[in-house]
């Protein structure tokens, strides 16, 4: 049965079109390391925590190095290079409105999640951070969510498996159909339909599990 709850959101690709950021970081890494670094192959696999994607470029003696060289250089691109996707704004308003709290829950490290947030204005209720796979599942889970939004199928398993509805956007780099098979019980094309399937999911949802007013 469904039940009221926060929302989560994913953010890279979800809220945010941190692509440039994350791909001008990655190239300068390469340069500043001297290592070559397929731009295409990091695109395909967006995200996974970055310590995760820097195994595929270094040797694991390195890994410490290369994962704090890319940080910084994200640090300074974020401001400049991070985009509010259409509808995220509206999205996390919805949830508001409807007297809910909106999350991010983001595999993204927290000294990468603030410069993003703030180069697009977003502030979200709660932000859990560096999480991924079956971890998001387990904060979905212990907060209580009743939605999570995101952009890849490892956040539709995550939802899933947190006891959350799973709605994906194809907004990254995965289809809606990709997102489909990998369990997203709902697409929208992006998060400017969020509001008014946002509306449709509460009005169905048994009358003692919504927020009471008083």
């Amino acid at each position: 049965m469904r039940v009221a709850g926060p929302v989560g959101f994913d953010l890279d690709l979800t809220l945010i079109n941190s692509r440039p950021a994350i791909m001008a970081a990655w190239q300068a890494v390469a340069e500043e390391l001297g290592v070559s670094i397929d731009l295409a192959e990091v695109d395909r696999r967006m995200g996974i925590k970055l310590e995760d994607e820097v195994a595929y470029w270094f040797a694991a003696p390195d890994h410490a190095g290369a994962a704090d060289s890319y940080r910084r250089h994200y640090v300074s691109l974020a401001p400049t290079h991070t985009f509010l996707l259409p509808g995220a704004a509206e999205a996390l308003a919805a949830v508001r409105d409807a007297g809910e709290r909106a999350l991010v829950v983001t595999a993204k490290h927290p000294v990468s999640v603030q410069p993003s947030l703030a180069a697009v204005g977003l502030e979200p209720d709660e932000v859990v951070a560096h999480v991924h796979g079956p971890e998001k599942a387990a904060v979905l889970a212990r907060v209580g969510a009743a939605v999570y939004v995101g952009d890849t199928p490892a956040d539709m398993g995550a939802g899933r498996d947190g006891g959350a509805v799973p709605v994906g956007v194809p907004t990254g780099s995965f289809s809606q159909a990709e997102l489909t098979a990998a369990g997203a019980q709902v697409t929208l094309g992006s998060l400017t339909e969020f509001p008014a399937w946002y509306a449709g999911f509460r009005h169905d949802l048994p009358r003692e599990s919504r927020p009471r007013d008083d």
